[in-house]
């Protein structure tokens, strides 16, 4: 067996793939019923909320239609409770002004009639953009893999907004080199959640999409300006504030290092001190970021490149968890698209495989064993991605 049992995987072939793909696909289906069948009146068997995250967006909605502030914490730890007291804490929000258009009419909706369609809405641009990345990088069985990928019940569970911002960014960087326009228009939207799009205009400037790039930062004003105009320019500083007590609550633990997948959370779970875990942080950020810009210079624009921007993403930010993986989908149906094309090469099979299934397992082993394994895992797709771009055919 040896070492090529793991470096080549020779034994993972289509078939055997499409039977692990249907096995997963009939787990996570089989779990959301679970949760579901076991649920009363919209509280699990543990005591959850059902879409848990969601009752913050929802809250936050509901806020601007009675003219108050979602950045006031202590208002809006109340709105909430109105609707549904947690046992463990609240749901902060910390999302940019930005973001507040997308809230506002989902208060207009009873919470569960809200969740059902934010999730069918977003669920569906993100799968559509999938199937389109799949097209393009010549992947079928789009809807097997969509159900099989353990990300998305992980997202449907806490009905967050990583489906919305997978899609904007998966379809914008899709689409650079054809639609520029639309392109940076869809760039610009997923600045509402700004961490993601580090790596874009790095990206974008390394391979000279002037156009998209501009775009983008058109877009991203113009929601801006659109936010302060409709509910106020003072959210601006308040979001200012929230962000700094947001990041202090990072470093404080306040959001467990387990639910985390960056390098900065896993150094924090295994007690590294919190400037040595940020040190470690910015080192990884600036080699994955100088890492897109030196293939952006010399490859122009490309898939592969747009592939890893989206797998460098969860990388080059501390505040990243698992729910987030589905940021993934692009550059696994690309890394699959160019080994069924032109073969594969060593380590690339495991780096897909770990990095589809990892989301299943990260949380569980950094919360009851304080193993953190996404970092390494996000780490090794970046690696095996960039190295198809750059060319170099040596092995690890």
């Amino acid at each position: 067996m040896g070492a090529a049992f793991l470096r080549q995987m020779n034994w993972l072939g289509a078939g055997r793939a499409q039977g692990y793909l249907r096995l997963l696909a009939v787990m996570n289906l089989a779990m959301l019923g679970w949760l579901l069948a076991t649920s009363h009146q919209g509280i699990d068997a543990n005591g959850f909320l059902l879409g848990s995250d969601f009752l913050s967006f929802w809250t936050t909605g509901r806020m601007l239609l009675a003219g108050s502030n979602p950045y006031d914490a202590a208002a809006h730890i109340a709105a909430q409770r109105q609707f549904f007291a947690s046992s463990d804490g609240f749901t902060a929000f910390f999302y940019p002004p930005a973001f507040l258009p997308f809230c506002w009419p989902l208060g207009l909706l009873p919470y569960f009639a809200a969740l059902a369609a934010w999730l069918g809405a977003t669920g569906a641009a993100w799968f559509a953009v999938a199937r389109a990345w799949a097209r393009a990088c010549g992947v079928s069985g789009g809807l097997l893999l969509a159900l099989a990928f353990p990300a998305v019940p992980i997202v449907i569970t806490h009905g967050q907004t990583s489906f919305l911002v997978a899609a904007l960014l998966g379809l914008g960087l899709l689409l650079v080199p054809g639609r520029p326009a639309l392109a940076g228009a869809l760039l610009g939207l997923a600045t509402i959640k700004p961490q993601f799009g580090l790596l874009v205009p790095i990206a974008l400037i390394g391979a000279r999409e002037w156009r998209t790039l501009a775009a983008a930062a058109v877009t991203a004003l113009a929601l801006a300006l659109a936010a302060a105009l409709a509910f106020g320019p003072q959210f601006w500083p308040d979001w200012i504030a929230a962000s700094g007590r947001a990041q202090a609550a990072m470093a404080q633990g306040a959001v467990d290092y387990g639910k985390m997948v960056s390098p900065f959370a896993a150094l924090r779970l295994i007690g590294a001190p919190v400037a040595l875990a940020y040190a470690v942080q910015g080192l990884v950020t600036l080699a994955v970021a100088a890492t897109v810009a030196v293939i952006a210079r010399r490859r122009g624009w490309t898939p592969g490149l747009a592939a890893l921007v989206l797998a460098g993403a969860p990388l080059a930010t501390p505040f990243v968890l698992d729910y987030d993986m589905v940021l993934l989908a692009a550059p696994l149906l690309w890394l699959a698209g160019e080994g069924l094309r032109s073969g594969w090469r060593d380590w690339e099979k495991l780096a897909l495989a770990t990095a589809f299934i990892a989301p299943a397992f990260a949380r569980p082993l950094a919360l009851n064993v304080g193993l953190p394994i996404m970092p390494l895992v996000l780490a090794g797709l970046f690696v095996v991605v960039a190295r198809r771009l750059s060319g170099r055919l040596n092995s690890l």
